[in-house]
């Protein structure tokens, strides 16, 4: 099984999802999902894993220099943020009875995780 193939079965990890840095340089830290790229499982998370860029000057950026900005992780490094209890934990999906939909869920305290 390639990452493609994980990555349409188990990616569900969204843009604007609170999450908290497992592994890695920035372990602890939490922050919002900017970007998911699902072709290779990687998410891009505000604040974490910053990186200096040394550019040269361009219209748009006329000073040139270096320029902090952030690089992608891995999906794996990353848990989804529960509110109720305030740290990356894992999550199960439940169907609502009534509409079908499914919904994510807390493992550890069965609450529900909010969907955007």
């Amino acid at each position: 099984m390639d990452i493609q193939e994980v990555a349409k079965s188990r990616f569900s990890l969204k843009k604007d999802d609170m999450v908290q840095v497992i592994a890695g340089k920035d372990k602890g830290k939490s922050g919002k999902i900017l970007e998911v790229s699902a072709k290779t499982g990687r998410v891009t998370v505000e604040k974490i894993n910053m990186v200096k860029r040394h550019t040269k000057p361009t219209q748009k950026n006329p000073q040139g220099g270096v320029i902090l900005k952030e690089k992608s992780v891995h999906y794996s490094n990353v848990l989804l943020m529960c509110p109720k209890c305030n740290r990356g934990v894992r999550f199960g999906i439940k169907m609502s009875e009534k509409s079908g939909e499914k919904t994510r869920v807390c493992k550890k305290c069965k609450s529900t995780l909010s969907d955007k």
